[in-house]
């Protein structure tokens, strides 16, 4: 199987290349900027319907994982042509090219697509997003559904691991605490944190099995950001004092979040060898990962 994986050198893709590799030589990953290390290398521009074109027509990938996106919320708020262009628009048109080269699609998503009054939310619940960057990404979902003609949406939540350039959040905390710097978390935003191997590992699963329809892929734990620092905190011994709770509306934030855009896994659970790890398990994972890199 060929596959062609978006957004390769960020966070997620970065894992999904890497994991892809020992069982599939045939691995294209799809750059703009940053050039991956493992993978075939492709340089794309999803602002440009001719650059993915050309692309998916010369590697005629069997699947395709889309993970690159404009994932800064603030930034899709005031620079909504972007994010349309970026998260609408070249998803649309590699729906398009899915089809006609009958590749199976596996677009990535957000917990963001739910308006986060309750959380915890199924498959099936209506979508309401309350920004910009979560309206994107649904209509990102729609083109899928509309034109794609195998496709998966995989939805995950607040992903977390190890890059050199992006700084995930229990780093961030982890760094802040060691230097004895005060941190402000908001105690009243819940997600699922999904630990980066994990979902790499559930993405594979999904796309070499051509799992279709909507799947919720994210960490198996309802939890506050404000909670999930104690625990980085308590696992690694520092100051957990430094951790001053603050509310969302104290932020100064300009788009709007949700405030609980905490997903049900029960459905990958059920369906998958690589189940959703909690957020205890990924953390330990997570430390023992960052134990074993130099620096």
């Amino acid at each position: 199987m060929r596959f062609l994986v978006t957004g390769s050198a960020g966070l997620v893709g970065r894992q999904v290349v890497k994991d892809l590799l020992p069982s599939y030589p045939h691995v294209y990953s799809c750059y703009h900027a940053s050039k991956p290390e493992t993978g075939t290398a492709t340089h794309l521009d999803l602002s440009s319907p001719e650059s993915i074109i050309r692309v998916v027509e010369s590697v005629k990938p069997d699947v395709i994982i889309h993970l690159a996106a404009l994932t800064n919320v603030d930034q899709c708020e005031t620079d909504r042509d972007m994010a349309t262009k970026l998260n609408v628009k070249s998803t649309a048109i590699l729906s398009e090219q899915a089809a006609k080269h009958n590749a199976f699609l596996l677009y990535v998503s957000t917990d963001y697509v739910f308006d986060g009054k309750t959380g915890m939310k199924k498959e099936t619940d209506r979508t309401d997003p309350v920004d910009y960057y979560g309206k994107s990404k649904l209509e990102g979902e729609r083109a899928v559904q509309e034109i794609a003609s195998s496709w998966c949406i995989a939805r995950t939540s607040t992903p977390y691991g190890i890059h050199p350039k992006k700084k995930s959040f229990p780093l961030f905390v982890a760094e802040n605490l060691q230097a004895k710097a005060p941190l402000d978390i908001v105690t009243d935003q819940y997600t699922s944190p999904t630990y980066v191997p994990n979902l790499s590992r559930m993405l594979i699963e999904v796309s070499s099995r051509k799992i279709q329809g909507i799947i919720h892929l994210a960490g198996a734990t309802r939890i506050s950001r404000y909670e999930m620092a104690e625990i980085v905190a308590e696992k690694l011994h520092l100051d957990k004092k430094l951790l001053r709770p603050t509310s969302i509306a104290a932020m100064n934030w300009t788009a709007k979040r949700p405030n609980d855009s905490s997903l049900d896994v029960s459905k990958a659970a059920s369906l998958l060898k690589e189940k959703p790890v909690t957020v205890k398990q990924g953390l330990d994972l997570f430390i023992q990962e960052l134990e074993q890199k130099p620096n």
